[in-house]
């Protein structure tokens, strides 16, 4: 079918908007925030106030107000910087297991030996895309091997890892060449090397939406993470019924960050973003009934 649809003007959308049953309290304030805020971004907020007709109508449920759908989105995205504040802890401590565990068990520059990756293939094209990173990189240390040390061309693990992107990350753990090299970087997670593993692909998947502004609330994620069945405090928390759902990525989160720093804020950050936010359904998020009574949002309890 090919797509007619005519271009709207920002009171044309106010207008439709209003046609299909919103309320717009402040048409002035309404329409300043479609002008910032496109209508298509928005609409991902306001189909969980449609009646549900098939999507033919798009009507919206008795009461909808514009102010429902802002408040939404407000806290989506105070929510999205909680979640990419927690990657980047993560992703960080993730970077600095990997090269300080290997580093010392194979030396500097272990990473250039095929020997440690699961093939020659593999291990050539992880090697020639992290060269590409190093050549773009601008970082003071990495410029300061260059002028010092001209064999080998490439830096140090402990270097050369802190200009990897999280998804390059994550490759290079999935394609190490042991499961005992894997789990030496996951024991200091606690969890086996096929979660952490799964884990960080989780993650560069999440941190992708987080970097383009997307929608995390109530998202079907497409990518989902292998839940741990030990240690079985964390594994009783997580919720196997709602696997595609933001949910158990943050309890998850929260328990990586209490690992690493354990007076961290955000569990109880997280926790009073969501308790406090009126019309937000944890439910939507994955999360169970008793979610605020789980000990990762409690900084006074250890899982």
């Amino acid at each position: 079918m090919k797509y007619t649809k005519p271009p709207l003007t920002i009171d044309d959308q106010i207008n439709l908007l209003t046609s299909r049953g919103m309320t717009i309290p402040d048409p002035a304030r309404t329409a300043r925030y479609l002008s910032h805020i496109s209508y298509f971004r928005l609409r991902g907020y306001w189909i969980p106030f449609e009646k549900g007709d098939n999507g033919k109508d798009h009507h919206f449920k008795a009461g909808t107000s514009f102010d429902n759908v802002l408040d939404l989105y407000i806290f989506d995205r105070k929510f999205r910087l909680l979640i990419l504040e927690a990657i980047e802890r993560v992703e960080v401590s993730l970077r600095a297991h990997f090269a300080n565990e290997l580093g010392v068990c194979y030396g500097s520059h272990f990473y250039l030996d095929a020997d440690y990756i699961h093939n020659t293939r593999i291990q050539s094209g992880l090697i020639d895309s992290l060269k590409a990173e190093i050549d773009r990189s601008t970082e003071l240390f990495i410029d300061h091997y260059r002028k010092t040390y001209d064999d080998p061309a490439m830096p140090p693990i402990w270097a050369a890892a802190e200009v990897m992107s999280f998804g390059q990350l994550s490759l290079w753990f999935k394609n190490l060449k042991t499961r005992s090299d894997r789990n030496r970087v996951a024991k200091s997670y606690g969890i086996d090397e096929v979660i952490l593993q799964s884990f960080m692909h989780h993650l560069t998947f999440i941190r992708n939406i987080t970097a383009h502004h997307g929608r995390l609330w109530n998202r079907r994620m497409t990518i989902t993470m292998k839940l741990p069945r030990t240690p079985r405090a964390l594994s009783a928390m997580l919720n196997p019924k709602t696997e595609r759902y933001i949910g158990n990525t943050a309890i998850m989160l929260g328990y990586f960050l209490k690992l690493i720093s354990p007076g961290t804020s955000w569990p109880e950050r997280m926790r009073k973003l969501i308790q406090d936010s009126p019309g937000i359904r944890p439910s939507a998020m994955g999360f169970n009934e008793n979610w605020t009574d789980l000990p990762v949002w409690d900084t006074n309890k250890r899982e």
